[in-house]
């Protein structure tokens, strides 16, 4: 084998021919370059020495010896502890070239074989070597490393063909894969080393990047949760919940593949090399301003965003929501579910009812903006009024009437029948059934009204009231006696009341015959049932308590005459009406 020799040297710009003269000056350049490039240190090693010229804020300039200077990334080396220069020497292996045409510098030991030996010892240490692209072959490209190699295109790093073919003529770092000496077949890998190169200039990246930094990248990849945002290398995963303040349903409605953005560093996972960015924490946080921008009562408008189960939440502005609960959205009507008065996007208006900074929550409402139907409630519903409505609900204590819109009334069961006692409402009433009641009592303080049905429903203590009038004189029975008052049953269902006077406490309570006589039962007209005719029972007492008188004196006695005697229960006797009270149904009676 013989030993590698360089591609048989151009003509140079010292030894001008024919041709030269007819060459331009950019071929004469080129051949100058190829002409002045070191040759590899002797014993193989393919490292040059080159002395910092110029330190900038991320490189190293340093001249190798070439016509153009060789760039050196900075970062590795303050990562090292290392302080660089101007002056300073490195030893380093060249890589390549940049768009800009520097020389891509390396200060890793690169390998030049010039012997089998040499090619088996870097086969067997799978130590990167360097190689020459000498022209483009069937499936691959040929490679000069000391022979000649051959390099699939598979294995060449390059994914279009027409980047395979620029590679031609440029030096290469590479891995012999293949290596046979007998039949001198060498096989090199160069994607296996630029890969290696990737992942090592890429944990340097993901090493040089810290938590709240803010960074600009490039949109690489969408997904459904986020986007991918590549970092000069480095991926970082901003997701959707961090790209607005406001709700952002779909990562293309905010972002597209290729679009330059400014992120803030949000986490570094260095186990899990993950990194999380953000977009909307370079803006300011809406909800700085909530306090001075939006005040209880104050209506506001704004989109429906979500609809759940309790309410729905409406955008007032991008990172501003606000909730309407289910029980503020009506004032008449229970509302089962939010979706049954809202659905998401609809615009609505609504009042804010309470704002709460600390734990960012506003409440809204949107049966304020319809009125509060309480505020007339007071007079349109005062007490004796009467109403109409349909059942709005059935409980075992009661009825709820609905009077207006958001308006209610209750009917207790004990209110609905004079006639006949209701063990539940559901016995008589049913849900939408139309009924008539009469307002008993109002709260507009805690939106209560009091109905009852039994009022409007006229009865015997009607009529009876309607057909006397004070000062009428009328027959009773004293049902029972309690200190200075007793009651006094006029007829079927109708009860009177009637002050006893205590200055007669001692009349005919002892020896009384005529008293006695008239408490015992049989002494008790059965008249007083059904719907008696009170102006002949009053005529028949009045002629049987004469007789008695007439025959004995036993009603009074002569101490007494002219005073009416204390009335006791079970006795039959005559009054006088003082008082009545058509809409508190209610008769005051004395004694006649």
């Amino acid at each position: 084998m013989s030993n590698p020799s360089r591609p048989e040297s151009q003509p140079t710009p010292d030894s001008p021919t024919p041709e030269n003269n007819e060459s331009s000056f950019g071929d004469i350049l080129k051949q100058y370059e190829q002409s002045h490039t070191p040759k590899a240190p002797k014993g193989g090693g393919a490292q040059l020495e080159g002395t910092v010229v110029a330190v900038s804020g991320d490189s190293v300039i340093l001249d190798i010896g070439y016509k153009t200077e060789g760039i050196l990334p900075l970062a590795p080396l303050q990562a090292g502890g290392e302080t660089v220069k101007v002056g300073d020497k490195f030893k380093v292996s060249v890589k390549g070239r940049n768009a800009e045409g520097y020389y891509e510098l390396s200060r890793q030991k690169v390998e030049l074989p010039t012997d089998w030996s040499a090619l088996e010892k870097a086969y067997a240490e799978k130590t990167t070597i360097l190689g020459t692209v000498t022209g483009m072959v069937k499936g691959g490209v040929s490679v000069d490393v000391g022979v000649r190699g051959f390099m699939p295109s598979s294995r060449s790093g390059e994914r279009d063909p027409a980047a395979l073919e620029k590679l031609v003529g440029e030096q290469i770092r590479c891995r012999i894969i293949k290596l046979d000496v007998a039949d001198e077949d060498v096989v090199v890998d160069r994607r296996i080393v630029v890969e290696e190169e990737e992942r090592a200039g890429r944990q340097q990246r993901f090493s040089e990047i810290e938590e709240g930094a803010t960074l600009s990248g490039t949109v690489r990849t969408l997904a459904d949760y986020g986007a991918f945002i590549d970092l000069n290398g480095v991926d970082a995963l901003l997701h959707v919940s961090d790209m607005s303040w406001g709700r952002v349903n779909q990562p293309s409605d905010a972002l597209s593949v290729g679009q330059q953005v400014s992120v803030k560093v949000l986490k570094v996972d260095p186990e899990k090399r993950r990194i999380s960015v953000g977009l909307k924490q370079l803006q300011p946080h809406p909800w700085d301003v909530v306090p001075e921008k939006y005040k209880v009562g104050e209506r506001v408008q704004g989109a429906v965003t979500r609809v759940t189960e309790f309410g729905a939440f409406v955008e007032l502005e991008p990172g501003i929501e606000g909730l309407i609960h289910i029980s503020e959205m009506s004032w008449g009507k229970k509302v089962r579910k939010a979706g049954d008065v809202v659905k998401p996007g609809e615009t609505v208006e609504a009042v804010i009812l309470a704002v709460s900074p600390g734990e960012r929550r506003i409440s809204l409402g949107l049966k304020q903006t319809m009125g509060d139907p309480w505020t007339q409630a007071a007079q349109r519903f005062a007490p004796g009024t009467v109403v109409e409505g349909p059942v709005t609900n059935i409980m075992k204590f009661g009825a709820f009437i609905q009077l207006a819109e958001g308006v209610e009334g209750m009917v207790h069961v004990s209110e609905i029948s004079a006639e006949k006692r209701i063990e539940h409402p559901q016995d008589v009433l049913k849900v939408g059934q139309v009924v008539q009641a009469q307002v008993l009592e109002l709260d507009a303080q805690k939106r209560q009204i009091r109905l009852s049905m039994k009022q409007l429903v006229p009865t015997g203590l009607d009529q009876y009231i309607a057909e006397h009038k004070l000062g009428d004189v009328v027959t009773g029975r004293v049902i029972d006696e309690a200190g200075e008052r007793a009651r006094v049953e006029l007829g079927e269902g109708i009860v009177a009341s009637c002050r006893i006077f205590p200055q007669h406490a001692n009349s005919g309570r002892a020896g009384d015959p005529g008293i006695a006589a008239a408490a015992t039962p049989k002494q008790e007209p059965a008249a007083v049932s059904g719907k008696p005719d009170m102006s002949s029972l009053s005529a028949m007492l009045n002629a049987r308590w004469k007789g008695e008188a007439g025959g004995g004196g036993a009603g009074t006695s002569p101490q007494s005459a002219g005073k009416p005697s204390l009335a006791r229960a079970g006795q039959i006797r005559s009054f006088r009406i003082v008082r009545l009270d058509p809409a508190a149904k209610k008769i005051e009676l004395e004694l006649a």
